[in-house]
């Protein structure tokens, strides 16, 4: 598999030489642990320096982790967390959410990754017995797991609805990189400023080696998440390279600049295969992902060249049976010349099938 070429997830790439050095800036000699040092301290201010000085920042090493243990910090076993069918925290954790908070995931319908706040009323009606776990939370994914970006004003819809019916607002930012540079905001606004409770800021996905944030904006919560940080094993002894690589990652806004690298060569790719009559691009193409429907026969014969995923295989209305869903993705490191490439193998494939 090393020798295909990756369009599977930008958790495949890469780090950025500029985050290597960083890593390699922090190696020499010793340093306080578990946070205690001058680096953890200065990537803690660059931080706030980016999201508001409202801002409490904790350092953990997974997006899962991330979102699991933001999510504890606001509820309890009793209550219920609204999310979308589609949700990270739904599909990809393996249950983590459920077992670590010991609260209910209430999947809700999506309209691609979004949540459509009208079906959370139903839902909101299991607050009115004892019997059902009462809803606390509402999560969001910004970019969604379809590649699709909430608005500002799609946000600020989403933290009305939420003051209306006392839910905090938690959003799943593992690649809110992405969606700031396809929106051309900071990653303030559409955060601290929108009103989100809870955040969890990635960083692998562009550009890192490891390493993301909770950042915590509402002041009534997280008290005693350095407590819940500890417990659950994320609580870095040698933090400072969590903390370098956050700290680089800021500056002079790398993160932006590796955001709108991938994001422009997705847009490259849509546009290559866009007009092909052998695939069909199901999602608005917002951010680094691709969502299309191709010929399963043509899939397999992709995939002898280039690795991605294959997310479908049950078909969809006005789509022929064997035409599955496939997520394509780019990355900070991606080039022009393996977009051209892999559209050309597209178009020679299509023909072929």
């Amino acid at each position: 598999m090393d020798s295909l070429k990756f369009f599977a997830s930008d958790n495949n790439s890469g780090v950025h030489l500029r985050i290597l050095a960083a890593l390699a800036g922090v190696n020499a000699g010793g340093a306080a642990a578990y946070g205690d040092d001058g680096h953890t301290g200065r990537a803690v201010e660059a931080l706030k320096g980016v999201f508001g000085p409202k801002a409490h920042p904790w350092f953990v090493f997974l997006g899962t982790a991330g979102n699991v243990l933001g999510l504890k910090s606001m509820v309890r076993p009793h209550h219920g967390i609204l999310c979308a069918e589609s949700a990270h925290i739904q599909c990809d954790e393996c249950g983590a959410p459920e077992a670590i908070t010991g609260a209910k995931l209430l999947p809700l319908p999506s309209c691609g990754g979004k949540i459509r706040l009208e079906d959370c009323l139903g839902k909101l009606k299991l607050r009115e017995a004892v019997h059902h776990n009462h809803p606390l939370v509402l999560s969001v994914t910004q970019s969604t797991e379809y590649g699709t970006v909430y608005t500002l004003d799609e946000l600020r819809v989403v933290r009305e609805f939420c003051d209306e019916h006392g839910l905090y607002l938690h959003m799943d930012g593992a690649r809110l990189s992405n969606a700031a540079a396809s929106l051309d905001l900071s990653l303030r606004a559409i955060s601290a400023d929108a009103g989100v409770d809870v955040l969890t800021f990635g960083g692998t996905k562009n550009g890192l080696m490891f390493g993301e944030v909770v950042v915590f904006f509402n002041d009534a919560l997280g008290h005693d998440f350095d407590y819940i940080r500890k417990q659950y094993m994320q609580l870095g002894s040698k933090m400072r390279y969590m903390a370098a690589q956050f700290q680089e990652y800021l500056r002079d806004d790398l993160w932006l600049e590796n955001a709108r690298a991938a994001n422009r060569m997705a847009a490259l790719l849509a546009e290559e295969i866009r007009p092909l009559e052998s695939v069909r691009i199901v999602h608005p193409v917002e951010v680094n992902a691709i969502f299309a429907r191709m010929h399963k026969k043509m899939i397999a014969k992709l995939n002898e060249r280039f690795y991605f995923y294959t997310q479908d295989t049950s078909g969809a209305p006005g789509f022929p049976p064997d035409w599955h869903l496939v997520r394509l993705m780019t990355s900070f490191d991606t080039t022009e010349e393996q977009v051209r490439e892999f559209a050309a193998a597209i178009r020679e494939c299509g023909l072929i099938v």
